[in-house]
């Protein structure tokens, strides 16, 4: 048990004097609070789109093999950066740079929708499950629209 404190206080003292010409107060709350929730990861918008992700992820595996580095692909590239342009977003600093993530965050979104739109015109996806991804769709765009005006000052 005291080796244990021993070794404790040790990491302790190691990450403080890594950490103490570091003015950023990201790398002191990812030391000292254990799993630190980031503001993005606070977001309702991007726990939806992270769960609409997953969502399309799997509908996209039962693409046609062939599709793998075409339509497949560029579903999943659309879809994911999504919300990784609201966590990016989320990051910045500026008000400008913030928008301008969001902006790119909605662009990806419309870029999904088409994507899903032409699987279904491929019969890749049913009637029923654009019909559901289309609602998932328009509330998240809602969102992201929302946010761009609260951060805009609108």
């Amino acid at each position: 048990m005291m080796d244990y404190l021993i070794l404790t206080f040790q990491l302790f003292q190691l990450f403080q004097r890594f950490f103490v010409n570091c003015c950023c107060h990201r790398c002191i709350n990812l030391i000292t609070k254990p799993m630190y929730t980031f503001s993005f990861e606070r977001l309702e918008v991007w726990n939806k789109s992270r769960l609409l992700t997953k969502k399309i992820y799997k509908l996209a595996q039962n693409f046609p093999e062939y599709e793998k580095f075409g339509l497949t692909g560029q579903i999943r590239r659309a879809i994911i950066s999504v919300c990784s342009n609201l966590a990016e977003g989320s990051s910045r600093k500026s008000k400008k740079d913030q928008s301008h993530f969001y902006n790119i965050a909605f662009s990806s979104l419309m870029e999904t929708l088409n994507q899903i739109i032409i699987s279904n015109d491929l019969d890749y996806l049913d009637d029923e499950a654009l019909m559901t991804l289309r609602s998932e769709i328009h509330t998240i765009s809602l969102m992201i629209n929302n946010l761009t005006n609260y951060t805009n000052g609108k």
